[in-house]
């Protein structure tokens, strides 16, 4: 029955970041929750360390959180309490995620946080978040009412709110959720295949090639614009190697010429 469901719009996340107005006060205590975020996250990461040396397995955001609730409670780290606890919580998500990152090998190992390095703390839950945007302020969990430098129109629901200390100010990123109309395609489609020399084909059977591919066949190329079209020139050190463009070529408008023991691929747009 695949035929009663309708698309009425899609649903778009997008960040708006502006620059915080905060005043002395609240300047302390953002220095205070993103060295309390640090804390947390170096601390579990050093327990992860731990308990892998000891040949345990990985400890989950769930355990994680547990070991939280003690740290807080704590005499030793009592000043946790100081801070908002979503935004400590926020810090194991983001080490759970940074391990997944180094299992799936799309990142690094995980490393300590240096302080004055990247500070920033997040808000997740849009409950405790307000924002007034004819007055240029928004109001965050034991931060208060901050006023911000109100450069533009923050369109969407409130998901969440991250705070960030760079270059010594204060910015927020506000990141929202709307609808929207999906767009309507113009033009023929096109093809794309990344990684080879020919990059794509398009509906008018015009031809692009990626220099990623031609990189990667070993081809040193250079690019030159002229005035009534573009010429990409590609220079191989044997003739073989040119033939076997040549081929791939045979759909396109292309000329090479030899010229001292150097192919050259000459290739004009129309």
């Amino acid at each position: 029955m695949f035929g009663e469901f309708i698309i009425a719009g899609m649903k778009r996340l997008q960040a708006f970041k502006f620059e915080l107005r905060p005043n002395g006060e609240q300047r302390r205590q953002m220095r205070r929750y993103a060295g309390c975020c640090r804390f947390v996250y170096n601390q579990a990461l050093a327990l992860q360390r731990a308990h892998y040396e000891a040949g345990g397995p990985f400890i989950g955001y769930v355990a994680m959180a547990k070991r939280l609730t003690a740290w807080r409670h704590s005499t030793e780290s009592a000043w946790l309490k100081e801070a908002p606890v979503h935004p400590l919580q926020q810090k194991l998500k983001d080490l759970e995620r940074a391990y997944q990152n180094f299992f799936s090998r799309r990142a690094r190992f995980p490393r300590f946080k240096k302080k004055g390095v990247w500070e920033s703390f997040r808000y997740p839950d849009p409950k405790q978040i307000k924002l007034e945007q004819g007055n240029s302020r928004l109001f965050l969990p034991k931060l208060g009412w901050l006023h911000y430098r109100n450069s533009r129109e923050v369109l969407g629901a409130v998901r969440t709110v991250t705070v960030s200390q760079s270059c010594g100010k204060w910015f927020v990123s506000i990141q929202t959720q709307r609808e929207v109309e999906p767009g309507i395609a113009q033009g023929a489609p096109v093809g794309i295949d990344v990684g080879i020399a020919r990059f794509a084909d398009g509906g008018d059977q015009t031809i692009f090639y990626s220099d990623v591919g031609l990189v990667n066949a070993g081809v040193v190329h250079d690019e030159r614009v002229g005035d009534d079209a573009i010429q990409r020139v590609f220079r191989a050190d044997a003739s073989g190697l040119a033939h076997a463009f040549a081929n791939d070529f045979a759909a396109a408008e292309f000329a090479f010429i030899a010229m001292d023991g150097e192919i050259f691929f000459d290739f004009e747009n129309e």
